[in-house]
């Protein structure tokens, strides 16, 4: 590793496609560093004495060690080093955040190393040299485990348990694998033959997938209590946060998860024409030919005019770039709290993951930003389609620790905005509570989710565990994968001991 590489070289990401360019189709558009650049960004590592991107990375990936590997040349080396912590490095590589970066020792007195982007060319030169293989599993224990929910703690979760041996059933209500990945997260940030070349290992490494299977509608839960030794319950939070004010049942207001997953299932399945969210339509018509969403072209109508996204994390950001390249003609993202400082403050020392003012790829493609507004009433038409919001801005009061700790109404701000499709970003609750776990009986804590402890992922069911969101509430990928890995080795350990 290069003792000085950080002294000589500046952090730099790799080249982004025009925005008039990527607007123009679903695929991705994040170019690939040159081999001499990725060199010089690998080379940025200082080999800390003590790393803390591995108390910042959720999984504890080894990163000044892969981050040697690739200065040197070593891809296999690089390679097993990363995935002996990660499951799914294409998938972290791509929509992680990036705490480890947060948490970069480099980081104190320049940007971090770029972590997240080494990551996914580990993994895609792995792929392409052909360093991923099926494993083959010699040993099977005759133990049949359940997973319920194909996300990224379920699928890390199955594949963990598989490879000790155990077989490993995923029961997706979908009617494909990936769950969040597939469904969730645009094409232009993880486009889906991604997910579907992970798919494909999983299943040839011998895990089975069923599909279009609810458990507790149409697959019964004593199938899996009785058919199974263990069951995993890695479902996901999917009760999203509402915004009951007048007007919430005009056409028009949609959650933000409705609107992606339908966007999504178009983008790939390859057989739609029109795009209907109530409120007039938008028609998308494929040029060229193959699966690659790249070859689907964008005709642009008015029938989508207005957007308004409420709600400023990552799932609003991927609705503004979905609404871009649908053609919208504004897109407005609102947040309820204050703008965030543009650096670390003192309440957000280093190596904590800092709340900053992030400027995303979908904002750069277009979009108004409003901080500190409350959304009063959704404002209709005569046909009872949403034409305005009705909004008003907030003074918000600061803690003594900087944090924001209450807020009042601006007098005389009250205003309209025009609108004709708002999209409910605020996040989620919980877990789907009818179906299966009435039916199973789990208890829940205080916040609606699965109760288990961080130790061993066990609800009040003997042989019933959990993982993932479900358990812990709305979180990353990187964490899904963390929580499905470590659940897997309480299971392993369950089956062991009790049989």
């Amino acid at each position: 590793m290069s003792k000085t590489g950080f002294l000589e070289h500046p952090r730099q990401l790799p080249a982004r496609q025009p925005v008039a360019e990527r607007l123009r189709h679903w695929g991705e558009f994040v170019e690939k560093y040159q081999p001499a650049e990725l060199n010089r960004q690998a080379a940025r590592c200082m080999d800390c004495g003590v790393p803390f991107c591995h108390n910042g990375c959720p999984l504890g990936n080894v990163i000044p060690e892969f981050n040697d590997a690739v200065y040197r040349g070593e891809w296999q080396e690089a390679y097993e080093i990363l995935v002996s912590t990660n499951n799914f490095p294409e998938f972290t590589g791509r929509v992680c955040p990036a705490p480890c970066e947060s948490a970069c020792v480099l980081g104190i007195h320049q940007p971090a190393v770029a972590i997240e982007e080494i990551e996914k060319h580990i993994i895609e030169m792995a792929f392409e040299r052909g360093f991923v293989k099926p494993q083959t599993i010699f040993h099977r224990t005759g133990k049949k485990v359940a997973v319920v929910g194909s996300g990224p703690a379920g699928l890390a979760a199955a594949a963990q348990l598989n490879l000790a041996g155990h077989e490993v059933t995923v029961f997706e209500r979908d009617a494909k694998p990936g769950g969040l990945l597939r469904y969730g997260i645009p094409d232009f940030k993880l486009e889906k033959s991604v997910v579907e070349r992970r798919i494909d290992f999983l299943k040839k490494e011998g895990i089975i997938f069923k599909c279009n299977a609810e458990v507790g509608r149409n697959v019964s839960v004593k199938e899996l209590l009785h058919g199974f030794d263990a069951i995993v319950l890695a479902g996901g939070s999917t009760v999203p946060r509402d915004l009951k004010v007048p007007g919430r049942d005009l056409e028009g207001v949609v959650f933000a998860m409705d609107f992606l997953k339908k966007q999504n299932e178009r983008v790939n399945d390859l057989h739609f024409q029109i795009l209907d969210f109530k409120n007039g339509s938008v028609e998308i018509s494929q040029n060229g030919i193959g699966k690659a969403a790249k070859n689907i072209q964008i005709s642009q109508f008015p029938n989508i005019s207005n957007v308004i996204v409420i709600g400023g994390g990552d799932t609003g950001s991927d609705c503004v770039g979905t609404s871009n390249r649908l053609g919208a003609a504004s897109v407005t993202q609102f947040e309820l709290l204050p703008k965030p400082p543009a650096e670390r403050s003192e309440n957000m020392p280093w190596p904590t993951f800092p709340m900053l003012y992030k400027t995303t790829s979908s904002h750069e493609e277009g979009c108004e930003r409003r901080f500190a507004i409350t959304t009063k009433a959704f404002l209709g038409d005569e046909k009872g389609k949403l034409r305005a919001l009705l909004v008003a801005d907030l003074d918000w009061k600061v803690s003594t620790d900087g944090r924001p700790s209450g807020f009042e109404e601006i007098p005389n701000s009250e205003r309209e905005i025009p609108c004709d499709l708002a999209l409910l970003a605020m996040g989620f609750v919980h877990p789907q509570h009818d179906g299966m776990l009435k039916q199973l009986e789990i208890e829940l804590d205080e916040r609606g989710n699965v109760r288990a402890s961080d130790q061993n992922f066990s609800t009040n069911h003997p042989k019933i565990f959990t993982a993932g969101d479900m358990r812990r509430g709305q979180s990353l990928v990187v964490w899904a994968i963390h929580e499905g890995r470590e659940c897997a080795k309480k299971v392993h350990d369950f089956l062991e001991i009790e049989h």
